[in-house]
């Protein structure tokens, strides 16, 4: 047989970039992972080929919307008022599905259906959830949540400024309010002041289009860009009694809902990890250097190596953690433990993901660029390294470290 007619090589297949090394994905019920593969779907069919573009416009995709809305998972782990009643198990695979290709749009609806939604869950009265969480539920209303202030972020604790005065049936709200996510669309606000008659924070259900109520979009992020982040001013912002979250009466109320949503964050560092490591594998397989595939050198496959260490660990640290809020066992050292670690985890492997794409990583159009830019403020918010090791610290050590 001549040359000529030799058959053409078939090309070589390849393994799928997948970050799930450990099959993770297989502990979810049939039911569940079907709602898990849903999410997959609409994140990579519908969201994926337009995000980067959003990204750097600095724009919300309000045409994902009524997606979001079709796929009915808005308040999934609630009991009743129109929610799924599932587990925060399940909300964990689906943030971090939604991570996998966007941190923005992951961030945006854990705003929404983890503080907001959690706030009225965790600390309303039946009037007030019966009020609000089915149309939010249905995602015909979006929720924000407005704690952090421009000079006051990891003390919110024992330094809130905002302030709250009862009159009558009224509550007058003034101060001001930072970083605060969906903030310059959304509907609804939980805001947290301080008492200024018992000292107390205490939360409000605040209608944005209230008299008094104004929000500047914050211009110039580096990270999270689609997501709306606003600053908001509360100038004699009356709101109702009735609006006054009933079972929210101290920090301690404030810090049930940071607890529960901590723990996706987790999940959502645990996506954007394997986002990054996702698409700089496929990359590696593709790109050709010295006549043959970077993924075949050897240095490179020590970085991916170190990537998915450092998925699967922080995996198997969050399915875990969401088993024992299921089971009731988790406590906030529990969370910080997990948002902490996982963090930590992620930013060192979107660096690595960046390196191994080296010159083209910086580029949107590879994706991997975003995903090291949005590590930044998963990184952070939701209680920084710092605080989070205090918190474990004074867990098992017995002490207080706190200023």
């Amino acid at each position: 047989m001549s040359p000529a007619d030799t058959p053409p090589r078939k090309p070589r297949e390849l393994p799928e970039a997948d970050g799930d090394f450990y099959h993770f994905s297989k502990t979810l019920s049939d039911d569940d992972n079907a709602i898990r593969l849903k999410v997959r779907n609409f994140m990579e069919q519908d969201v994926a080929p337009i995000i980067s573009g959003f990204w750097e416009r600095d724009e919300f995709p309000f045409e994902l919307l009524p997606g979001f809305k079709a796929l009915e998972i808005a308040g999934l782990p609630y009991h009743g008022y129109g929610c799924a009643g599932r587990s925060t198990t399940l909300l964990g695979f689906v943030m971090m599905e939604m991570a996998r290709v966007d941190s923005s749009m992951s961030t945006f609806f854990g705003v929404h259906t983890g503080l907001a939604m959690g706030s009225i869950y965790l600390c309303g009265s039946e009037e007030q959830k019966q009020r609000w969480l089915p149309s939010m539920a249905r995602m015909d209303q979006i929720g924000a949540f407005a704690l952090t202030e421009p000079d006051v972020g990891s003390g919110t604790a024992g330094g809130l400024t905002t302030t709250a005065k009862r009159e009558g049936d009224t509550w007058i709200l003034n101060g001001q309010k930072k970083w605060i996510g969906n903030a310059t669309w959304c509907d609804l606000t939980v805001v947290w002041a301080r008492d200024v008659d018992d000292g107390q924070v205490k939360g409000f259900v605040v209608d944005n289009r209230t008299a008094g109520f104004h929000v500047d979009k914050i211009l110039h992020k580096m990270a999270l860009r689609v997501v709306q982040n606003g600053l908001i001013t509360l100038t004699d912002c009356r709101v109702s009694e009735a609006d006054r979250l009933q079972n929210a009466n101290t920090f301690k109320d404030t810090a049930r809902v940071l607890a529960m949503t901590r723990a996706g964050v987790a999940w959502e560092s645990v996506g954007c990890a394997r986002g990054a490591y996702e698409h700089a594998l496929r990359y590696a397989q593709r790109r050709e250097q010295f006549g043959k595939p970077i993924a075949s050198f050897q240095l490179v496959q020590d970085l991916l190596f170190r990537m998915l260490c450092n998925i699967t660990s922080s995996q198997a640290v969050c399915v875990r953690l969401s088993q024992m809020q299921d089971q009731g066992l988790m406590r906030d050292e529990h969370a910080s433990l997990a948002k902490g670690v996982c963090t930590v985890r992620m930013r060192e492997t979107v660096g690595w993901a960046r390196e191994l794409l080296g010159a083209n990583g910086i580029l949107l159009d590879q994706q991997v660029g975003r995903f090291v830019a949005d590590a930044e403020a998963l990184y952070s918010y939701e209680g920084t390294r710092e605080m989070n090791a205090l918190i474990v610290g004074r867990a098992i050590t017995g002490f207080s470290a706190f200023v």
